[in-house]
């Protein structure tokens, strides 16, 4: 059975870091593009960052790009999301997922398996 699990979160102040991971069971991350998604109360889930198979080619959206760094380790089956410079903008609940589409994308219709997430607030 396939599973995702998410940790790392938590509360920051503004200006900090945090650095989540998802960690997977049931299959490996290998064959899989991996994405980041978050959701903020009221808002629409929306795609942070992917990473691809091949050739780990990374993809971030506009307003985190130079802030987080997604990355995959295979050998442990777990993805990374290092998030810097946070702001209160970033607060929302956190989403690591797998496709089976042969390739990187930040949309979440195309996303099979996902995690239960994980919380993130940003305040001072």
């Amino acid at each position: 059975q396939v599973h995702l699990v998410e940790s790392g979160g938590g509360l920051v102040q503004p200006g900090g870091s945090l650095r989540l991971s998802c960690a997977a069971s049931g299959f490996t991350l290998d064959y899989y593009p991996m994405g980041w998604f978050r959701q903020a109360p009221g808002k629409e889930r929306e795609g942070v960052s992917c990473i691809s198979i091949n050739d780990g080619s990374t993809y971030y959206t506009d307003s985190v790009k130079g802030r987080f760094t997604i990355s995959r380790h295979n050998a442990n089956n777990t993805v990374f999301l290092q998030m810097n410079s946070l702001t209160p903008e970033d607060t929302a609940v956190y989403y690591c997922a797998a496709t089976r589409l042969r390739r990187c994308i930040l949309n979440t219709t195309w996303y099979d398996y996902w995690g239960q997430g994980t919380q993130v607030t940003v305040s001072a």
